[in-house]
């Protein structure tokens, strides 16, 4: 056996995929999104939209899901900051994990995949907004070279109280270059 190999007896295992989202995944995706809602550091959301209105939102490309088993683990997508030409090209990233598939690397990869997707529809710069409690998205954006590059004290309300977001960016290497 080669390094790296491990010997599997008496178990099947399954290879997670990432492909494009579709609107069949829907109902997974906003499960996954109330699973995210309901810890209270993912989102100042605090309902789940329609398809409708969630299709809206995001841009059209850059919409992403993992899974695995013919089972949505996650997903990742992009909206637009601004609907101004001269940002089209910055996107805010979405990535939710599956309470039950978290700490696994689901996170990681989706928001991997979401980045080179991103690039491909020339986007050269990714934010992220984030609570400074959501310590495992902040590390996975680390890790995928983003850099904290504020901090926004109290920029919204959520269940009465003040909440402050770290401010994320990751600026491409691909494209936007010149």
């Amino acid at each position: 056996m080669r390094a790296g190999q491990r010997l599997l007896l008496n178990e099947i295992m399954l290879f997670m995929e990432i492909v494009s989202m579709q609107p069949h995944h829907w109902d997974a995706v906003k499960d996954i999104y109330a699973m995210g809602i309901a810890t209270g550091n993912a989102t100042f959301q605090s309902d789940i939209p329609s398809w409708e209105e969630w299709d809206q939102a995001h841009v059209d490309n850059s919409r992403l899901v993992a899974i695995e088993d013919n089972k949505v683990l996650g997903w990742a997508a992009l909206t637009a900051v601004s609907g101004r030409c001269v940002y089209a090209g910055v996107g805010e990233t979405s990535v939710y994990v599956a309470a039950g598939a978290r700490g696994k690397g689901i996170g990681k990869k989706l928001l991997t995949a979401l980045i080179e997707e991103s690039e491909q529809h020339n986007f050269w710069t990714l934010q992220a907004g984030i609570f400074p409690e959501n310590t495992a998205s902040i590390k996975i954006h680390e890790d995928c070279g983003f850099r904290i590059i504020g901090k926004r004290e109290k920029i919204g309300k959520m269940k009465g109280v003040w909440r402050d977001t770290l401010l994320l960016e990751r600026r491409s290497t691909v494209t936007g270059i010149n």
